[in-house]
């Protein structure tokens, strides 16, 4: 065994890695998230099919060239805690395990193979500032590496930092997100197709305020993909 070896196996013990689904300790060949809740994430398999229920959510509503989610959204179940962890506390390593799992599936999938922009629901400025990062900037970067293509910000911006949605019911979470965006150039997505990203989708009131400032430019396409969505 390796002096390095030694001490990583010292640094484990004194101050271990935990998972960040459930919170008990990883092993050293485990890194994120422990063996069972890997086993346990509720995955939508929705990227292998154009049937899915984040299209479901907009139908009717937005139009979408495609949309997909990687995992189901439980309250207090285990993907709660991953996206708690990754928005609240920083641990940007989650963004990218899931960009990774998701952006290898899209890839794989060849239907989102067209994309020429990928674009986060952004945070406002105050609220950016108060938490020194936007949760899918990481998902996002992972997804852009992996599809080969530019991650773009502050093309479009968040005009009001309202509070957050967790707590508001649907009616509530659709009025507080009303025009609430702010494209800043209405030519730079003209004739592309980008891939619109954020964490958890609930109502979708929040990517179709998105949505239809976005539209303002001429013959863009827009595609949807989120780490979770809600059941």
């Amino acid at each position: 065994m390796t002096n390095m070896q030694i001490f990583k196996d010292i640094t484990h013990i004194f101050f271990p890695n935990i998972c960040m689904c459930c919170k008990n300790t990883l092993k050293n060949n485990e890194k994120i998230i422990c063996s069972y809740c890997l086993h346990e994430l509720p995955l939508t398999n929705y990227t292998l099919t154009n049937s899915n229920a984040v299209l479901k959510i907009f139908y009717g509503r937005i139009a979408l060239e495609n949309a997909t989610a990687l995992l189901y959204y439980h309250k207090k179940g285990i993907v709660q805690n991953l996206i708690h962890n990754l928005k609240y506390r920083n641990q940007q390593t989650i963004g990218s395990f899931i960009g990774k799992w998701l952006g290898t599936e899209m890839k794989e999938s060849n239907q989102f193979t067209n994309i020429d922009y990928i674009v986060p629901i952004p945070l406002h400025k105050k609220r950016l500032k108060e938490r020194g990062y936007n949760q899918v900037t990481t998902f996002g970067k992972v997804l852009a590496k992996i599809l080969d293509v530019s991650y773009i910000e502050n093309v479009i911006i968040r005009k009001s930092a309202n509070k957050t949605q967790t707590h508001k019911g649907r009616f509530d979470r659709w009025k507080n997100v009303t025009e609430l965006f702010y494209l800043t150039n209405l030519s730079f997505f003209e004739n592309k197709h980008i891939l619109l990203i954020d964490d958890i989708i609930t109502t979708g009131a929040t990517i179709e305020a998105c949505y239809n400032e976005l539209i303002k430019t001429k013959n863009i396409k827009i595609s949807i993909a989120v780490m979770a969505i809600t059941v």
